[in-house]
């Protein structure tokens, strides 16, 4: 995992130094994003940065919150992210009680998803088939 800051503005360096606090190192795919649009186009980092930092870090959820909700997103999309993200709300303060909880949550969503989802279409094939259109 990359530490470089060379040739990163003051603002972005802020930015790439949110994910060390975050994570305790700078994950290979943000550092790779640094590294290159930061030399490309700092203009597009600079707004994906400020994106990424009106969402993560609000007055409406706290850090462990926010990693916690990231965790279970990720981990329902099977995204290896997902694993940052526990480790970043560990560090925030989150129990494994609280980590298993999102990961049960997250099963839960994805195995009733295709059954609400079945349910619905059989639903609407039947009443089609009821009413003849």
């Amino acid at each position: 995992m990359t530490e470089s800051k060379k040739g990163l503005s003051a603002d972005l360096i802020k930015f790439r130094d949110t994910y060390v606090e975050l994570f305790g190192v700078l994950p290979t795919l943000p550092a790779a994003r640094f590294e290159f649009s930061g030399e490309i186009n700092p203009e597009f980092l600079r707004l994906a940065e400020q994106l990424r930092a009106h969402a993560f870090y609000s007055d409406v959820f706290d850090a462990r919150t926010t990693q916690l909700i990231l965790f279970g997103m990720l981990l329902i999309e099977h995204n290896p992210a997902a694993q940052m993200h526990a480790i970043a709300a560990r560090r925030a303060g989150a129990s494994w009680q609280e980590l298993h909880k999102v990961l049960e949550l997250a099963a839960a969503t994805k195995a009733l998803g295709p059954a609400n989802q079945g349910s619905a279409m059989l639903k609407a094939v039947r009443d089609k088939e009821r009413t003849g259109v």
